[in-house]
């Protein structure tokens, strides 16, 4: 981070926010929220490898239930997801950065995640926010820690209109390897 963005130690749009960022930042935060991504979509597809990507070995979660070592957890939550519910989509916004050093970055997101059960009648909807923090190592972000932070959360009904009318042909996405994506992203 340039020295003309810092205001005693932090990043000064931590304290002035819209000043605009210089390109270390800037590429920080575009690494940050690629690995902020790839978190979600390794939950919706149900990637125990994929989710131990994003974080460092040695990184822990708090996610209420499960207090510990993040690859541990990316094991434990798959299963849980596969048992539970037949589709996921964990949207992430409203990303807030604080840069306490080039290294060193802490983030609150928003998480809206919406969970189709197995009986395919009914959702859960969860609202809150993800608390994480992100170390670069040797030119590669990763994250140290997250917790989840509930603010609310809702269970719908649903009626499925996956298979009928104009919705019919359209490719239908599963939480399993023969989820479209795996071979388009491949």
């Amino acid at each position: 981070m340039s020295e003309k963005n810092k205001v005693g130690g932090k990043m000064s749009n931590d304290v002035n926010p819209g000043l605009v960022p210089g390109v270390t930042e800037l590429q920080a935060r575009s690494a940050i929220a690629d690995l902020l991504n790839h978190h979600s979509r390794a939950l919706d597809r149900v990637d125990a490898v994929g989710l131990k990507a994003v974080y460092w070995p040695s990184a822990t979660v708090d996610y209420g239930g499960f207090k510990g070592l993040a690859h541990d957890f990316a094991d434990i939550v798959m299963g849980a997801l596969a048992g539970q519910y037949e589709l996921t989509q964990h949207r992430v916004s409203n990303t807030v950065f604080n840069f306490s050093s080039e290294v060193a970055c802490s983030t609150e997101s928003y998480v809206f995640a919406k969970h189709l059960l197995l009986d395919g009648q009914s959702e859960m909807v969860f609202s809150g926010r993800y608390l994480d923090q992100f170390e670069q190592r040797a030119g590669v972000w990763k994250m140290t820690f997250r917790r989840v932070v509930m603010d609310w959360s809702r269970r719908l009904a649903v009626t499925d209109e996956r298979q009928g009318g104009s919705f019919a042909a359209l490719t239908k996405g599963s939480n399993q390897k023969t989820d479209p994506s795996w071979t388009h992203l491949a």
